[in-house]
Parts: structure tokens; sequence; C-alpha cells
């Protein structure tokens, strides 16, 4: 990936930690910290003065994001008149890192020829404009292709290390990003995506609001917190912004075939609720996330929006994610799903799962009205009931009579089990209604006439 820059970021130095070592602690060996990444207990484990350890501190520094650290040692080491030439192209690497390309190509031209220094010499050929830079270009991306062919798998290998290591689901991000955020581009972005990770939304936008974009994924980063956003405020501005956002890349040459503009112009229907066109786009890449619980959360509701029910309940349960399975919205949808595939039992015990609260209520809402139009009475009278517990509002007290009635209705046709009316009975009894003496009477004298007991 090609690192960019807005200004260099040397300033006033951090203050010097102390390097004094605590009697009777043991120092672990610098290859276990190496071994484990362990960059801080190497900084902290290195023992005595000396060109070696000054070493390991500024590599140290430079992996824990202190570039100034890491600087000061380099640059003190280059002074030494047994300096390791190495060291130039360690110098380099951290001058590119704080944005001081010039000292970077001049420190990376004093280092021995190595693979290291082909590629910072290529990115600095793209970040400067000097006399070689055609040339230049063409021969560092050549050269680094070939490395790349020769040792692809290991590389791979590396690749993957690194980022299980160091990318630990964001750990340390609110460290290293910040102070790099006006350095280099790339910190804001990441930053971005730490926050919306963390579900705020807010910071993500104060980020991210004065970007202009430029590339397809700075136009989608910033689509995605509008969206984020809209929904949270419920602000109709941000959502049409992000829609115009998803647009712009899903319609563009260059993204309109690819996967990522695909879920653009997936996304941007999807504001616009057009769900038939929403699973046009997302049907042609569901292969490529069959196990992914976002996309899968997006195709469920658009499918259940398209009254796809039975497709949509069987994608909502293949989402894994904790989080998204007790978010009130992929509860709402499942119950919807379980009601229209006849299965209202099942939307009862989402709601018997959760805790009192206005979510609950609300699920309570959906559960006693879906089920009274799908006319399975049972489960609306009993929703109903609570409802009217609840608050006695007597829109509540007309839907447990009318449900109740339908359950009777449905015993008489023989399409309810007749054991069924005691409860209904109960669910009754429990309401303070003057109008239920006058049902209860009629229920009861056909239980009594056929030999049903109450």
């Amino acid at each position: 990936m090609m690192l960019s820059r807005a200004k260099p970021a040397v300033g006033s130095a951090p203050p010097q930690g102390d390097r004094r070592k605590k009697k009777g602690k043991k120092v672990p060996q610098l290859e276990e910290l190496l071994a484990g990444r362990d960059f801080t207990g190497t900084a902290r484990g290195i023992n005595g003065p000396g060109e070696d350890a000054d070493l390991w501190i500024g590599y140290s520094a430079f992996h824990l994001g202190d570039y100034k650290r890491a600087l000061e040692e380099y640059e003190a080491l280059t002074k030494q008149p047994s300096c390791n030439p190495d060291v130039w192209v360690n110098l380099a690497c951290t001058y590119f890192f704080l944005g001081m390309y010039t000292q970077a190509e001049q420190a990376a031209l004093k280092a021995p020829k190595s693979r290291l220094q082909n590629r910072l010499l290529f990115h600095l050929a793209h970040k400067v404009q000097c006399l070689f830079f055609t040339r230049a270009l063409l021969c560092f991306h050549f050269n680094l292709v070939i490395y790349r062919r020769e040792d692809y798998n290991i590389q791979l290998s590396i690749c993957c290390f690194y980022l299980q290591v160091v990318f630990r689901g964001g750990e340390g991000a609110l460290q290293v990003l910040p102070p790099l955020v006006d350095v280099i581009p790339e910190a804001r972005l990441n930053l971005v995506i730490y926050y919306l990770r963390q579900d705020d939304v807010q910071e993500a936008y104060n980020l991210i609001k004065d970007l202009e974009p430029t590339a397809p994924q700075e136009y989608i980063l910033k689509g995605v917190v509008n969206a984020a956003l809209g929904q949270e405020m419920d602000s109709r501005d941000h959502l049409k912004i992000a829609q115009q956002f998803f647009q712009l890349v899903g319609e563009s040459a260059s993204e309109c075939d690819t996967i990522p503009g695909r879920q653009c112009m997936a996304s941007c229907f999807f504001l616009l609720r057009q769900f038939a066109n929403v699973l046009i786009y997302l049907n042609s890449v569901k292969s490529y996330f069959y196990n992914d619980d976002t996309f899968n959360f997006n195709y469920a509701q658009a499918k259940a929006s398209m009254g796809l029910f039975s497709e949509a309940e069987e994608v909502f349960l293949l989402i894994q994610s904790e989080k998204i399975k007790n978010d009130f919205v992929y509860l709402s949808w499942l119950a919807r799903c379980y009601i229209m595939n006849k299965k209202p039992q099942l939307a009862w015990k989402l709601y018997l799962k959760m805790e009192t609260s206005g979510e609950s209520f609300n699920l309570l809402q959906l559960i006693a009205n879906d089920c009274y139009k799908m006319r399975q009475f049972y489960y609306a009278a009993k929703a109903f009931d609570v409802l009217e517990r609840l608050d006695s509002n007597p829109e509540y007290w007309e839907g447990k009579r009318g449900a109740c009635v339908g359950v009777f209705q449905m015993i008489l046709a023989g399409r309810e089990a007749k054991e069924t009316l005691r409860e209904v009975l109960h669910l009754l009894r429990s309401t303070g209604n003057s109008q239920v003496e006058y049902i209860i009477r009629i229920m009861k004298k056909w239980a009594k006439e056929n030999r049903v007991p109450v």
C-alpha cells in the first residue's frame, strides 16, 4: 500500500522514560521479547549501553510508532565512527514515516543495497518529484515484482502473522493513530474505522466530516459514517449524503463491476428503500460473503422487505454475531419472519428472552399485531394481554378481546385445541373491562355443552 503524508511531524521530543532496571526482577531474554513482538518489553529490557542496545531501542521505538524517539537513536548512531551501514536504511524509514522525504532519500542512498532499501526508494519515487522519477519508479517497481514472485508464500505468512500480532482488533489504536492523523492520511481513515467498530459514530464523523474524498475507499468510508450517523440521529440529510456517496462509487467506470462497487449500489438502493434493486446487487456478490454476518444481516432484511420471509429467516439464522443477534432490528425482523412463516411460538420465545424495556414493549406490539393479522390469535391474545397490563390504552383491550374471540372461533372450527379455551378464559378474567363477563358467559356455556373442562 502506498503511504501518504500531509506534513512532516518532527516536533518536541517526548519525555524520556526511566531506563533503570528494577533490582530483583528477572529481565526477559531479548530473543523471547522479539519472538513475541513485545516491542515495549524489548525497549525496557535492553541491558547496558552500547551500539547494539541503541539499535534495539531504535528498532523497538519504530515498531511502537514512536518515530521521534527512533529518529534520535538512529541519528546518534550515524554520528559514531563505527556505525553499522544498515542503520542508514532504518534511519531512512524513520524519516519517511515522519514525512521528511528529502532526508529519507539521502539516508537511503547511503545504505547498502537491500530489499528494504529498494522498497523505500520505490515509495519515495511516488512522493517526490525528482529528476529520475519515471526511470526510478519503473526500476523499483520491476524489482518489487521480482521479490514478490520469489518470496510470495513467505511474505504472505509474515503478513498474516503481522496482522494477527500487531493489529489485535484495534488494540493500541488510540495510542498509535491519533498523533499520525495529520501526517498519514491512512491513519485518519483507520482511526475512523476503529471508532465505527467501537460504535462511537459521532467521533468517527468528527474525524471525517472535513475530509474531501478523492479515492473510492474514502468515498465509501464517508458514506458509511454518514449512513450510521443518519440512522442514529434519524437525519435525512446524513442519509441523503451517504446515498449520494455510495451512488458515486457504484456508478463510476472504475468501480461499477467490482465487489465494493456493487456493495455500494446495494447500499444506495437500501437507503432509497428500493429492495428489489438491493437484491439484484447483493445476489451478484453473495458467494463471496456466505459467512459474513454484516452482509447476511443486510441481505436478510432486504429479502424480508420483499416478502421473502422463508428465505430471510434462513439467512437471519446464519448470523453468529451476538452483538447483531441482540440488536432490536434483528429481533424484530426475525420475529416477523417467524410469524409470517407460521411459527408464532418462536417469536414469543424471542420476547420471553428479553429484559423488560422499551424495546421489549415494541416487540410485543409487533407480535400482537402481526399475529392478529396472520390469524394466529392465541399468541396475539397473549401479547395483547401483557400490553394491556403494562398500559391502560383501550386499544390493547380491544385487540385482546378480538384475539380471544378469534381463538374461540378457531376452536369451534376444529383448528385449535379445545383445551386452549381454559387459558383464554384466564386471560379474559385478568382484565378489568366490564364487557368481559358477557364473553366469558358464552364461552363457559359452550364448554359445558361440549364437556370441555375450564
